[in-house]
C-alpha cells in the first residue's frame, strides 16, 4: 500500500489562497489543530470554511477568523466565537447558518453523489428563503443541496499510513462525513501506524478517500 504520510509543510502548500475548506471536529475536539496553525504561518487568504462550529477563542478555526483570513463560513453555530458574530455584524465577514443535522446531510449527500436531500427543518424561517420546496404526501419539504469542498481537514486518533483512521470518542462528529466530500482530503493523526494496526472493525475513515496523512504534534 502506498505511503501516503508526508510533512505538515508539504501538505500545507498544496493549498491557495479563495480555497474551500471543510475542518473536522465539535467545538474543536477533533478539529486537526496542526494544520490550522499551518495554514496561518504560510498566510493562506480569502478562505470559505465549512464546519459544524468556529471553535472557541484562541483554539481552531477561531485562530484563521481572528486573523481575518476567512472570507465566508458555512456552519451551524457560532456562539461560542463571538469574534465571528462580531464580524458578521461589521459586514466583513459572510455567514451562512445551517442546521446542524441539514449541515450533516448536506456533506453526506456531496459525498454519496446525491442531488439533496429532502428535509422538514427549516420550513416556515429564514432558513427556507431562496430554497425549492416539494410537496410529498401532502407535507411540504425543504431541497437542501449538497456541500462539497476543495479540502477536507481531517482529525484522527489513529491512522495507518494508507489513510485508515481509527476517531476515539467524540472526536468522530463531523471528520468522516468531511472526508467523503472534497477533492482532497488531509488527515493529521496523533498516532500513525502500519496498515493491518488497525482492526479493520474499528476503521471509520477509509484510506481510499485520503490523500495524504501529517503527524499532529497537539495535545489537545
Amino acid at each position: 500500500m502506498k505511503n501516503k504520510v508526508i510533512p505538515i509543510s508539504e501538505a500545507i502548500d498544496k493549498i491557495s489562497d479563495g480555497a474551500t475548506i471543510m475542518v473536522g471536529g465539535f467545538l474543536c475536539v477533533g478539529t486537526p489543530q496542526g494544520l490550522i496553525d499551518g495554514i496561518l504561518a504560510k498566510g493562506i487568504k480569502n478562505l470559505t470554511i465549512i464546519s459544524n462550529d468556529t471553535g472557541i477563542p484562541g483554539m481552531g478555526i477561531s485562530k484563521l477568523i481572528a486573523a481575518k483570513v476567512v472570507k465566508k463560513v458555512i456552519t451551524s453555530h457560532i456562539g461560542t466565537n463571538p469574534e465571528t458574530g462580531k464580524q458578521m455584524m461589521a459586514g466583513t465577514l459572510d455567514v451562512e447558518l445551517v442546521p446542524q443535522g441539514t449541515l450533516a446531510e448536506r456533506i453526506r449527500a456531496a459525498g454519496a453523489g446525491l442531488g439533496g436531500v429532502l428535509t422538514l427543518t427549516g420550513i416556515g424561517t429564514e432558513v427556507a428563503n431562496g430554497k425549492q420546496t416539494l410537496v410529498l404526501n401532502n407535507r411540504t419539504y425543504l431541497l437542501e443541496l449538497p456541500i462539497r469542498a476543495d479540502f477536507a481537514l481531517v482529525g484522527a486518533s489513529i491512522a495507518d499510513t494508507f489513510g485508515n483512521a481509527f476517531f476515539n470518542g467524540a472526536t468522530r462528529n463531523f471528520n468522516p462525513l468531511i472526508a467523503t466530500a472534497a477533492d482532497t482530503v488531509i488527515v493529521e493523526a496523533k498516532k500513525i501506524v502500519e496498515p493491518g494496526e488497525i482492526d479493520p472493525n474499528m476503521v471509520m475513515t477509509h484510506g481510499i478517500f485520503v490523500d495524504c496523512i501529517v503527524r499532529s504534534n497537539s495535545n489537545d
